[in-house]
C-alpha cells in the first residue's frame, strides 16, 4: 500500500502544468486530492479529465483567486472546508515579470512576489490550522533553477525564487513536526512556454537533451510527502541544467 493511500491532498495550482502532473500522481498513489486554481473552466476541465482517466480516484475542484490582496481570508476558508488534510503542496504561479533592471517599479516589484512569495509564507501561517498534527504531514513550496543560476533580466523574480530556499528552512523550524520542503524545477513542458512548448535549443542545451514533464517532476513532490525524514529540504530536478 502505498504511503499516501487515502491521505487527502490539496494541490494549488492543480489544474495544469506541474501541478496537474502532482494531482495526477497523487491519485496513482490513492489520495484524495483536492486542486485549487483560479480558472473555474480549467478546474472543471481537469477533475472531469482526472476523473475519466481514474475511475476510482477521489478528486475535488475548487475555485480560488490567489491575487487579491484578502487571499489569506480565501485561503483559510478553502482549508477549512477540506481539513484535517494530510498535505498542502503549492504550484501556483503567475507570467514570469522577466524584464531589464531599468524597467522595474515598486508596483513591478510587489506584483511579482505576490503569488511566488507572500502567498506561500501566508500559507505557513496558515498550515498548522489545517494540517493534522505531526511529522507525518507536510506543507510543499516550488521555487526554480534561477534561484540558484542568474540568467540575464531576471534580477525582478530571482530574490523571490532564492528567498524561497530561505523561507522553508526557517519554516520548517518554526512549524516543527510539520514539514516543510522546497522544489526546483528547471524548465517543463507546460502550457507556460505557449503553444511552440519549450524552446528546441533549450532543451538541446542541457545535459540530458531534454526538459522535464510535468508527470517527471511530480514525483519530487510525492517523494517529499512520502519521506516523514525529510524538512527544510529542497529537491531539485531540472535536466542537469545547474551543470552547464
Amino acid at each position: 500500500m502505498s504511503a499516501l493511500q487515502n491521505q487527502t491532498i490539496v494541490v494549488f495550482g492543480g489544474s495544469s502544468g506541474i501541478g496537474r502532473g502532482v494531482a495526477e500522481k497523487a491519485l496513482m498513489e490513492g489520495a484524495i486530492v483536492h486542486i485549487a486554481s483560479s480558472n473555474p473552466d480549467r478546474v472543471k476541465d481537469t477533475v472531469r479529465d482526472l476523473q475519466h482517466q481514474y475511475p476510482e480516484g477521489r478528486i475535488s475542484g475548487h475555485v480560488i483567486d490567489l491575487s487579491t490582496p484578502e487571499v489569506e481570508s480565501s485561503l483559510d476558508t478553502l482549508l477549512r472546508q477540506i481539513s484535517p488534510l494530510d498535505h498542502i503542496v503549492y504550484t501556483a504561479g503567475d507570467p514570469l515579470p522577466i524584464a531589464p533592471v531599468d524597467q522595474i517599479t515598486l508596483e513591478a516589484i510587489h506584483r511579482a512576489g505576490h503569488i511566488r512569495f507572500f502567498v506561500p509564507l501566508l500559507l505557513g501561517k496558515l498550515a498548522p490550522r489545517h494540517l493534522k498534527p505531526g511529522y507525518r504531514s507536510s506543507l510543499t513550496l516550488t521555487t526554480g533553477a534561477a534561484s540558484e543560476r542568474p540568467f540575464p533580466n531576471w534580477s525582478l523574480i530571482a530574490g523571490y525564487l532564492t528567498g524561497l530556499h530561505g523561507m522553508t528552512r526557517n519554516l520548517a523550524l518554526d512549524l516543527k513536526p510539520l514539514r516543510v520542503n522546497l522544489v526546483s524545477p528547471g524548465a517543463v513542458h507546460t502550457p507556460m512556454w505557449g503553444p511552440d512548448g519549450v524552446p528546441a535549443e533549450m532543451q538541446e542545451k542541457t545535459p540530458l537533451g531534454k526538459v522535464g514533464t510535468p508527470l517527471e517532476v511530480a514525483e519530487a513532490y510525492v517523494y517529499l510527502m512520502k519521506d516523514t525524514n525529510a524538512t527544510g529540504s529542497v529537491v531539485n530536478t531540472n535536466s542537469g541544467s545547474l551543470l552547464q
